[in-house]
């Protein structure tokens, strides 16, 4: 960019610099905030500086709409949805909000103008990873669909200073390193120092008997910290609404003890502080320790607390009196880690505002729904009594008389039924004992909902089978579902592209749309230009993997990708039997015909979930003999594609040409990422696990590769016994492939470097790998001859994408706001500068 140019367009007289959405209102804003924002100029700006002039100026246009969005619903009084969630996993800002402004293309001009890429301005943006996976990409989907149905929402949760970890890959191994989002600012986030809250913790209570003769309670804190919001608008799709995501941060009272300090001890004056801030510090610190378990939830505590005194507040700004607060707000617990607010909400009730006990109860109950996330019974929160009574003991008190009077209503209901008492109970009475936070939030929420038909169906037969029985009427299921914005328009442009040209733009906002496109399947001009697409995208995949991991892919061989959360439910470990076995009919047939397949792994391992670890080890390692063979290489290749991410998720879903979804049937809740691959054109071959039963009945059964048990039948091999020793020595190709492993042909000759997984294998197999490889592997073969179809596979993959409808976030959130939590949309007029500035004018 030279400085002519910018001399000519600081020249010219800017019209609406602020709020303009033409390409030069784009280019005037821009230099002015590299100018005045970044305070830099061409010669000495970086690639980051016109990525941070671009940001603010986008950042300008959405707070248009953010204030007329919150001058409108504080006027209206309006309902509002709070989504409570431990994570909230965005992905990069910047092209998303560009989408839903429906200026992409003005910008991009406006910066190739100025003789810069675009491209590689949105590279610069650091992704904050404030989330492990699903669960927090899912509230990041739900916070875009409630801004663009126009549904008043606030999403609230931690601003971790230090997101999810980033992922090398060295020797094989998984090595973690600090991720540090915020190193060079957060341009799309605002400071909220003034609504700031004092959170306790610790200390004890104390009671009494007041005048009138009733009885109180009062927390004496043995620590105070500040939670200080930072909101970050979300915009709805081309529409005037900008709802918020309001993130905490924890800070320290006094971050400075002069008096400490003066004395010499330079490490006490801080100390405050830094304890203080270890509350936000991290995301989901490693809880196999009791300091880990303490800040754990003193983090769930914490958010959840900022965000109920926070909501108070509004109702005070709005004149709302608190008996109403349930008519003001659904909240919405986003699984069982921010089932403490029910506690917390009682106590600010009862406590601090003096209503009585019953009424408190009612509103709380009126108020909270709770979204259920696993089928695990391990994953199902517990906290010891022990511990949460030093750092929480007035809620200790509060869930024990909460379970008192829940308590008193079972027995009513069952009486002399002691173990129904016993599991229903909200403390876990055998051995040590625990508070269960997934019955806290069954007993004080109207709603429970599970996430995928067959999940809700399971955790009405299995995980919450007694408050089922109690209470029918709270349960219902609400399928997951993921925004198209980002998962099709912003991460496939050029299916974007074809899809608009075919059925026009409806489809980015009514994902039932794609049903037009469906008399196409068998168009053969429509499919040539579907799989120059396909085979555009790969390309591009193929190079950023040469970049990523240093091997080279060949886009015409199929993409056979399994990205997610590492863990042994999701069963990456039988994808690589598979490519083992390939592996070994090559080896012992070189002539064999065999469909050439690049597999595509991605995800991240809990740091303290070694088996996991050892999962991407044998990846690496049976990638890296894989890729060496000279016999092997040109029909065979593997990759792990490290730091997974939204960002990398963008680059990968669009390039699939299978789709691993391979879970045990019966552990996977629902999952997203099988519908981000459908929804881009991947075929699935998967289980009946999670939402892929409802994906298959979508597509339709010829369009998916099922294979595997069905959840009842690994429930019988339970019941019935199992010995996956059978299945190895009944089966010559398992047992040959799991040998090759076992004798370290894949570990330079180690042969216990795998052993943990190889046992497991053969001595338990607690996921059924053994009971499925058969039906898994046989399924794959189809895979591979319909692969050498290319018109029979091209229809199947514009059919997955013509049917994919029902599986768009916008879907979800209006059953939501019509079945649970009771929400109209609300239509925003956008202010203008001068409207805005109305009131302090006068």
């Amino acid at each position: 960019m030279s400085n002519n140019e910018i001399t000519t367009e600081r020249s010219e007289q800017p019209e609406d610099n602020r709020t303009g959405l033409n390409k030069g209102a784009l280019r005037r804003a821009f230099l002015d905030n590299l100018y005045y924002v970044q305070g830099k100029f061409p010669t000495l700006a970086t690639k980051h500086d016109y990525y941070m002039a671009l940001a603010y100026t986008v950042r300008d246009r959405l707070l248009q709409r953010w204030i007329s969005t919150a001058e409108e619903y504080t006027r209206q009084g309006s309902r509002t949805v709070t989504y409570f969630s431990a994570e909230f996993l965005l992905g990069p800002h910047l092209g998303n909000n560009l989408i839903n402004l429906g200026i992409q293309d003005e910008a991009r001009q406006a910066i190739r103008e100025l003789g810069l890429s675009f491209e590689e301005l949105l590279g610069q943006e650091v992704e904050p990873g404030l989330g492990n996976g699903g669960l927090g990409r899912l509230a990041a989907c739900y916070l875009d669909s409630m801004a663009t149905l126009e549904i008043p929402s606030i999403g609230y949760g931690i601003r971790y200073e230090f997101g999810i970890f980033s992922q090398h890959i060295v020797e094989g191994w998984q090595v973690e390193q600090t991720d540090k989002w915020l190193l060079k600012g957060n341009p799309w986030e605002i400071s909220r120092p003034e609504w700031g809250v004092e959170i306790k913790l610790g200390g004890h209570t104390e009671h009494w008997v007041d005048n009138s003769g009733c009885k109180k309670a009062r927390w004496v804190a043995g620590r105070t910290v500040l939670g200080i919001p930072y909101d970050t608008p979300i915009l709805g799709y081309r529409n005037n609404t900008a709802n918020t995501l309001r993130l905490w941060r924890a800070e320290a009272p006094e971050s400075f003890d002069l008096g400490v300090f003066n004395r010499g001890d330079y490490y006490g004056a801080v100390q405050k502080k830094v304890v203080s801030e270890n509350i936000s510090k991290i995301l989901y610190p490693n809880d196999e320790q009791i300091q880990g378990k303490e800040l754990r939830l003193e983090q769930q505590f914490f958010f959840v607390s900022c965000s109920l005194q926070d909501m108070l507040r509004i109702l005070r700004v709005q004149n709302i009196p608190l008996e109403r607060f349930h008519e003001k707000f659904a909240v919405q617990l986003n699984d069982t880690h921010p089932a403490i607010a029910i506690a917390e909400l009682m106590r600010l009730l009862v406590d601090e505002n003096g209503m009585e006990w019953n009424t408190a109860w009612s509103v709380t109950q009126q108020s909270f729904g709770y979204t259920n996330h696993t089928l695990l019974p391990e994953a199902l929160e517990r906290w010891p009594v022990a511990l949460m009574s030093r750092i929480l003991p007035r809620h200790m008190e509060i869930i024990f008389e909460i379970n008192a009077h829940f308590l008193d209503e079972v027995r009513m209901r069952f009486p002399g039924e002691d173990a129904i008492l016993a599991r229903l109970s909200l403390i876990d009475e055998s051995g040590e004992r625990y508070v269960r936070m997934a019955n806290l939030a069954s007993v004080a929420s109207h709603a429970i909902n599970g996430v995928a038909e067959l999940h809700s169906e399971l955790l009405k037969q299995d995980v919450l089978t007694d408050f089922h029985a109690l209470w029918p009427e709270k349960f219902t299921n609400v399928t997951n579902g993921v925004t198209p914005r980002r998962w099709i328009a912003l991460s496939n442009p050029r299916l974007t592209k074809l899809l608009c040209h075919t059925i026009g733009e409806d489809w980015i906002k009514n994902l039932q749309e794609l049903r037009r496109i469906e008399p196409l399947c068998d168009d053969a001009s429509f499919q040539r230009e579907w799989r120059f697409i396909k085979r555009s995208v790969k390309e591009d995949f193929a190079r950023h993997a040469r970049r990523a991991t240093g091997i080279s892919i060949d886009p015409e061989s199929m993409f056979d990708v399994q990205v997610k959360r590492i863990h042994e439910y999701k069963r990456q470990h039988l994808n690589v039997l598979h490519v083992v076995a390939l592996y070994h009919r090559i080896k012992t047939n070189p002539n064999i015909d065999i469909q050439p397949r690049t597999f595509i792994f991605g995800g991240k391992a809990a740091p303290g979930y070694h088996f996991a670890k050892l999962m991407i080890k044998l990846i690496n390692s049976v990638g890296d003999v894989v890729n060496r063979d000279p016999i092997v290489r040109d029909r065979l290749k593997v990759i792990f594609l490290p730091n997974y991410s939204v960002t990398n998720g963008q680059r990968v879903y669009p390039a699939a040409d299978l789709s691993e979804q391979i879970s045990t049937a019966g552990k996977e809740a629902s999952g997203t990422g099988n519908m981000k691959f459908s929804m881009n054109g991947a075929l699935t071959i998967g289980t009946l696990d999670g939402a892929n039963v409802e994906i298959r009945e979508e597509v339709g059964a010829e369009n998916f590769f099922l294979f595997g048990l069905t959840a009842e039948e690994v429930q019988a091999t339970w019941k019935n016994g199992y010995d996956p020793r059978d299945i190895y020595q009944n089966n010559n190709e398992l047992r040959a492939v799991i040998d090759l492993i076992q004798n370290g042909h894949f570990s330079r000759g180690d042969r216990d470097l795998f052993r943990p997984i190889v046992d497991s294998l053969l001595y338990g197999d607690p996921y059924r790998l053994l009971a499925d490889y058969q039906s898994y592997v046989d399924c794959q073969h189809q895979v591979s001859e319909a692969y050498r179809e290319p018109e029979r596979w091209t229809r199947m993959s514009i059919l997955n994408v013509a049917r994919m409808g029902k599986f768009s976030s916008d879907r979800s959130i209006d059953k939501y706001c019509r079945e649970i939590w009771k929400v109209t949309p609300v239509k925003i007029g956008l202010l203008t500068q001068k409207q805005m500035n109305g009131d302090w004018r006068q």
